[in-house]
């Protein structure tokens, strides 16, 4: 091969995953935590791994960081396979949950404890120190105690103790779980904020899923040790691959059908194409997606809940089934009454359809 048809080469070939986790799984004995799964992490991602409690996904993260050993498969991290190494030697950093801070140090001595392990010169470790701190602007907090600071003073110490060891992933356990909903907003801004100016990888495990679409370029959801989807928050919302993720990822609608011969009959009373398998389906819709025509769907308005920015109604089909919609800005709330009688549509396209679970 010629120098330029080399040069070609490599710059049309897929770019090498960061992180690649190849046929990784965990047993605890009898119990299967993470069944065998692959998945490449991108350097520069945000990658939530968002699932619901006992799914897997904490367990997920410990193997990449190092502090749980795989049953089976292996870690890579830039290439290379780090799989038996310990969480000291392997090129990542964890913030968990409980933040782990020293009550005993103060705010500098916890930032640079592991700075100190490696016996980095004390002068140098105080430069660090310093631009960790104005990183997660605590600027001159350096001599504080830990417990003279709030739950997001906190929070903050932990990550400037975990980014300045420079990692190239930054792997994070729902750590804004027990802060209160303002706080919680406020550092989602921030680690949004820390990874545009770093240009780090981060992988943050959560079972909220605003959270995941709030921070993340990519969500990876996880069911049962499994995953069930991968992908772009846009992607994974508006295309959910599974009933599951349909279900889990944001409001949706579920009505019972039928598939005969290409063609879905709904028990709502609906009929339109779709490919795929003779039998019993589901097919799932967005509630922002369904709208008020004089075409469609007869039902009764059962449930309304104002949201400040939305009107939420539920509205009860012949079929038995409810179906619900969401108005932006909450400007049908006076035009809406408990007992009303309405058409409701929506767009073919706008349905996803699955078969039923049996």
């Amino acid at each position: 091969m010629t120098a330029l048809a080399e040069a070609a080469a490599l710059a049309t070939a897929p770019a090498r995953p960061l992180v690649a986790l190849r046929g990784l799984a965990k047993r605890f004995g009898g119990l299967t935590a993470v069944h065998p799964l692959d998945l490449e992490i991108a350097a520069g991602d945000f990658c939530a791994i968002l699932g619901p409690s006992g799914c897997g996904k904490s367990t997920l993260l410990r193997m990449i960081a190092g502090f749980a050993e795989p049953s089976a498969g292996r870690v890579e991290i830039g290439g290379r396979d780090v799989t038996r190494l310990g969480p000291e030697t392997r090129p990542t950093n964890m913030v968990f949950q409980s933040y782990g801070l020293f009550p005993h140090l103060t705010v500098g001595q916890n930032v640079g404890f592991g700075l100190a392990l490696r016996r980095t010169p004390v002068a140098q470790t105080a430069g660090r120190v310093a631009e960790a701190l104005r990183l997660v602007r605590l600027e001159g907090f350096e001599e504080r105690p830990i417990d003279a600071l709030s739950g997001g003073q906190q929070q903050r110490v932990a990550l400037a103790r975990a980014l300045i060891l420079r990692p190239q992933v930054l792997l994070l356990d729902e750590p804004l779980a027990a802060l209160d909903l303002k706080l919680r907003q406020a550092m989602q801004e921030e680690l949004r904020r820390i990874h545009r100016e770093i240009g780090g990888t981060f992988v943050f495990v959560t079972h909220d899923q605003t959270e995941a679409f709030a921070l993340a370029n990519r969500i990876v959801v996880m069911n049962a040790g499994r995953i069930e989807q991968a992908g772009a928050p846009e992607q994974v919302y508006r295309e959910p691959a599974s009933l599951f993720v349909a279900g889990f990822v944001g409001e949706a609608n579920v009505l019972a059908g039928r598939r005969e011969g290409g063609v879905v009959a709904l028990d709502a009373g609906l009929r339109f194409p779709a490919a795929g398998p003779d039998g019993p389906v589901c097919a799932v819709l967005r509630p922002e997606r369904v709208r008020r025509s004089a075409l469609g769907v007869e039902g009764r308005i059962v449930e309304l809940v104002f949201l400040g920015d939305a009107l939420r109604a539920t509205a009860e089909l012949a079929s038995g089934e409810t179906l619900r919609l969401r108005e932006p800005d909450g400007r049908g709330a006076a035009s809406f009454r408990i007992g009303d009688a309405v058409r409701l549509a929506w767009d073919p396209g706008d349905l996803r359809v699955f078969e039923a679970e049996r």
